[in-house]
């Protein structure tokens, strides 16, 4: 008697499909991987390393560079100047971007494109080109106390200190507002702001309650952006400043290059993700608020 044996026929392989989502994402990730992910994981080895007076690392571990910004007066003092300092270079930006951004938004045609090649031109120079112009115009013997002389009012201290920092990170992150603002006031109607004013609103109060409301979206985005630039500037803040102004990065360069206390360096870089963390939840808190 002979057994038949049954074939069985071979299932076919099942091929997975990878979302197309995915495929794109995956290049981007890598990039942050290697680029962000990586080297702040690194800084924040480097925080808890061990130096030595000489600037040496060993290769122990040490709490003393966290333990030092948490008390010693003067790093906190830095962090609370840097934040205050900061937040008052983003309320002058947009003081002073504001008007500019909703007369491009309502122009149009050459004068509308004038006006926009006009606000991104200053992107196409150097931040060191245009604080070195900024040192012509603030020095004691510069363009504005020459004038002020040749008018008979007294000379003004504005470089070598906060004031000097304040102006030339303003108008240096200015065109950043501007076009976060643009972005924003696609939310505006001019419909919206003819009824206000057929219904009897002043300029005034179509201004305070129609326009600022309906822009807000692109008024935390702008605010988020510069604040960033602002806490993060180094190069303005340095020329300006002429080292008496102490702000977390310049105080990062000084202690990286200068005392070679990588660990202290690294514990303020993670500082300043810190606080670039605690202002975009306040922008998705905002931005909530808003909707």
């Amino acid at each position: 008697m002979t057994a038949i044996a049954p074939t069985l026929e071979a299932a076919p392989a099942r091929r997975v499909k990878i979302p197309l989502a995915v495929i794109l994402l995956i290049p981007i990730t890598l990039i942050n991987l290697i680029g962000f992910v990586a080297p702040v994981i690194n800084l924040l080895s480097f925080s808890f390393r061990e130096v030595q007076a000489t600037g040496a690392m060993t290769g122990g571990s040490s709490i003393a560079s966290w333990v030092a910004i948490v008390t010693d007066p003067f790093y906190i003092e830095l962090l609370v100047n840097s934040i205050l300092t900061s937040l008052l270079i983003v309320v002058l930006t947009l003081v002073c971007s504001f008007p500019i951004a909703l007369l491009l938004h309502r122009t149009t045609g050459f004068a509308r494109t004038v006006l926009l090649f006009v606000v991104i031109t200053p992107l196409l120079t150097s931040a060191v080109v245009r604080t070195y112009g900024w040192i012509a115009l603030l020095l004691d013997g510069g363009v504005i106390n020459s004038l002020l002389s040749l008018a008979g009012l007294p000379t003004l201290k504005l470089i070598f200190n906060s004031t000097g920092v304040v102006i030339g990170l303003t108008e240096i992150l200015m065109p950043y507002m501007i076009l976060s603002l643009l972005a924003g006031f696609r939310r505006l109607d001019p419909r919206v702001e003819e009824a206000a004013l057929t219904l009897g609103a002043n300029p005034f109060q179509t201004f305070w309650r129609i326009i600022v409301p309906l822009t807000l979206p692109g008024v935390a985005l702008g605010s988020l952006l510069c604040f960033v630039l602002a806490v993060s500037s180094f190069i303005t803040p340095k020329l300006l400043g002429g080292g008496r102004v102490f702000l977390l990065a310049t105080e990062i360069y000084d202690q990286a290059m200068v005392t070679l206390n990588w660990p202290l360096a690294s514990t303020l870089a993670i500082m300043i993700l810190i606080v670039f963390g605690g202002a975009l939840f306040l922008y998705l808190r905002a931005l909530r608020a808003i909707a």
